[in-house]
């Protein structure tokens, strides 16, 4: 199964961590989106450090980022800054999706 997790919000970091990390426990593969003010979470090192997962894939709106001051230099490289279209296909190629 693909879990999508959008992001919307900064406030539920131990909650995407510990969904992110009971869903890959299952054999399950999570893509992550972050987008408004969910985009601050790639500022905090125990969510980008999914990222070192090869079945966790994320990413995050580049036009949220420029207007939170995240500069792509600081996220790790394989976190995507990406557009609202990567959004919509993660919507497309997963099979659940919770919104945080």
């Amino acid at each position: 199964m693909k879990l999508g997790i959008l992001i919307t919000t900064d406030k539920n970091n131990d909650a995407v961590v510990g969904l992110t990390k009971a869903a890959v426990s299952k054999g399950h593969e999570v893509i992550i989106f972050c987008t408004d003010v969910g985009v601050n979470l790639v500022k905090d090192k125990s969510f980008t450090d999914l990222s070192a997962t090869s079945v966790v894939k994320m990413g995050y709106c580049d036009h949220s980022g420029k207007a939170l001051g995240v500069s792509k230099e600081d996220v790790p490289e394989a976190i995507t800054c990406g557009s609202q279209f990567d959004n919509a296909t993660m919507f497309h190629d997963v099979d659940k999706l919770v919104n945080l």
